[in-house]
């Protein structure tokens, strides 16, 4: 399997060559909903739930709709195996998968190729980082970065880049784990040590992201406007995570472009 970066990757990337080795050895689990990423796929429904509400207001869309989506440009920054791109695609966006682990894109392309729904270029897979889309002047509607910027060796030059590729009054959507010691006990201990709802060793408790620090680098420097940040709760009640005013373990941010 291959840990290198994509060869036309920037020289100043924010990946983490240790985080793609690891996401190689469990790239074939994606899929898998009580595999190794078991956690992702219990937050999916939310964490899509907040994106519609964001993606519709910013950009306008109908409420309601089947394909609401339909001729907005959406860039799923650490795709993984397509676990958010695939649901992005099917509300009718046209959707660009980048991941820096190549094992990662290829299962995110055979899954996809099951289904003929995405023939036509609408959902496409490349291994890249968004760096190097930036330097080939790629821009979006929409980009997310969904758990992601726990995994990046500069999470400022990260979120500057991911802003970058965000056109004017265009959305940047960032979700990802808080730096604290609860965060610590459920992100790390309860859910890869004791639940096996991600592979042993997938975070670092010192690479987390408080919300301030988040929302500096993206409003900073990244040249956003903060429009809303929530956090996302599981219920062990309803098995279930749910939208929250609580961002102690896991929240969700939203930024808009200004307009030229």
């Amino acid at each position: 399997m291959s840990t290198s970066e994509p060869s036309n990757s920037s020289p100043t990337t924010s990946v983490d060559p240790e985080e793609v080795a690891l996401f190689s050895k469990v790239a074939r689990e994606w899929w898998d909903p009580n595999g190794g990423f078991k956690a992702l796929h219990v937050l999916n429904r939310t964490r899509l739930a907040f994106m519609r509400t964001a993606i519709e207001q910013q950009l306008d869309l109908p409420e309601f709709m089947p394909a609401p989506f339909k001729n907005v440009d959406i860039l799923d920054v650490g795709c993984g195996g397509g676990l958010l791109s695939e649901p992005l695609a099917r509300l009718g966006g046209t959707v660009v998968g980048v991941d820096a682990t190549k094992d990662n894109v290829s299962t995110a392309r055979a899954h996809a190729a099951r289904d003929p729904a995405f023939a036509g270029g609408r959902l496409v897979y490349t291994h890249d980082t968004v760096e190097g889309l930036v330097e080939a002047g790629r821009k979006f509607d929409v980009v997310i970065a969904s758990e992601v910027v726990e995994h990046v060796v500069d999470m400022q030059t990260f979120v500057e880049d991911c802003a970058s590729a965000v056109k004017p009054n265009g959305l940047l959507i960032l979700s990802t784990l808080n730096r604290t010691m609860l965060s610590y006990a459920l992100g790390i201990v309860v859910a890869e040590q004791l639940l096996g709802w991600a592979p042993p060793g997938t975070h670092t408790h010192e690479k987390f992201v408080t919300p301030e620090e988040l929302k500096a680098a993206a409003c900073g420097a990244g040249g956003m406007d903060h429009v809303v940040t929530q956090g996302m709760v599981f219920s062990v009640k309803k098995q279930a995570w749910e939208l929250s005013s609580d961002q102690s373990i896991n929240y969700i941010s939203a930024f808009t472009k200004p307009s030229i």
